[in-house]
């Protein structure tokens, strides 16, 4: 149904219902990527709201805002340093901005395997679990549990009642409830907005991008993010959304945010589809979406009330993201490369995972040729 024939009434609930859709994408990224290499929460959370008001009033359609997964997983693993993912999302943007107005989409889908993307997918859910355990569920067991707990209830109610799974949202926001309660509730209002300052990496970061980063973030990005995600709006909103215009917006999004201390973000088909379904079918939702972001952000900005953060959430949060993507990671045929990348991926990095299981892709579809021309 257009949104010109959904009662405002309706309309303005769905939209409330939906923005919160993508948040267990979001939110455990850039907290556990704040944890791990000390990038500013609030600035990060700042650039993400922006992004998502903006993005609402120019699609018009719950395109999805969210970090760069592979980057993301690598930060977190190996906590590297702020300006590294600077020039991460710099390289990135500009590549994407280089892909969108050069209009080689088409051209490009032609050479990754579908096989060696869904590689890319496993091998992040394996990091993410890998990370998540030790490094955030372990060291906070109490809370991890009582996390475990609210997300099993979502999903036995919705098995009976069709509601929303605001299973993430009602997490962090537990976690902030007991934040504030150990650090005490602040006895001035003041709101303390950072002030972004531009971020010029070093050549040596921009060296490491491009080896460790960008490869496995890439065919990500121009497959699931761009591609899939223009096919799913097709889909949902019989409202074609071109590859490359998608594109430009992801290099746009990457470059402005690392070069003013964001994290790099892009679209992605799961979003949109968590958005849509739990009732998204306009630009508003992410309005709606950036203010709540906005105001997390806000209570961010206080070192006592962010430092107090259990972080038993942000690990039960990158499981199910990582339970996510492993499903479609799952979505292969062909297991053999698939699996190759996502083993290889958990000890030598994506890059090697991502490296190698192309190679052997392509191997495989050399192969196939030559028997069909024989």
């Amino acid at each position: 149904m257009p949104v010109s024939d959904i009662p405002l009434r309706t309309y303005i609930l769905s939209e409330l219902a939906g923005c919160a859709g993508n948040f267990g994408t979001v939110l455990p990224l850039l907290f556990a990527v704040s944890v791990a290499s000390g990038m500013h929460l609030s600035l990060m959370l700042f650039w993400a709201a922006a992004w998502y008001v903006i993005t609402g009033l120019y699609y018009r359609i719950p395109i999805p805002v969210e970090p760069l997964k592979a980057v993301g997983a690598i930060a977190i693993a190996e906590s590297v340093t702020p300006s590294l993912i600077a020039a991460s999302g710099i390289i990135m943007g500009i590549i994407c901005l280089c892909i969108g107005f050069f209009g080689w989409m088409d051209r490009i889908r032609q050479v990754i395997p579908e096989p060696v993307i869904r590689g890319v997918q496993l091998g992040l859910a394996f990091i993410f679990i890998k990370s998540a355990i030790p490094g955030f569920i372990l060291p906070d067991i109490s809370f991890a549990l009582i996390s475990v707990g609210i997300v099993c209830v979502f999903i036995l109610t919705r098995r009976f009642v069709k509601i929303p799974d605001l299973s993430a949202l009602i997490i962090i926001v537990s976690g902030f409830f007991v934040a504030i309660i150990s650090a005490g509730i602040p006895t001035s209002i003041s709101i303390s907005i950072p002030i972004p300052g531009l971020q010029i990496p070093s050549p040596e970061d921009f060296f490491n991008a491009i080896i460790h980063f960008v490869p496995p973030q890439l065919p990500l990005t121009l497959t699931n993010a761009i591609l899939a995600t223009s096919l799913l709006a097709l889909d949902l909103f019989k409202k074609e959304e071109n590859p490359d215009k998608i594109c430009k917006t992801i290099g746009i999004m990457s470059l402005s945010a690392s070069l003013l201390g964001g994290f790099p973000m892009c679209h992605g088909a799961g979003g949109l589809a968590a958005h849509y379904r739990f009732g998204a079918r306009g630009g508003l939702s992410l309005i709606l979406g950036g203010i709540l972001l906005f105001m997390i952000g806000i209570l961010c900005a206080d070192p006592e009330i962010s430092g107090a953060l259990p972080i038993g959430m942000f690990g039960v949060l990158l499981i199910v993201v990582a339970i996510e993507l492993a499903k479609h990671g799952l979505k292969t045929d062909n297991y053999f490369v698939t699996g190759l990348i996502a083993v290889l991926a958990v000890p030598f990095g994506l890059a090697i995972g991502f490296f190698a299981g192309l190679v052997v892709a392509w191997g495989i579809q050399y192969h196939k040729h030559r028997i069909n021309v024989e």
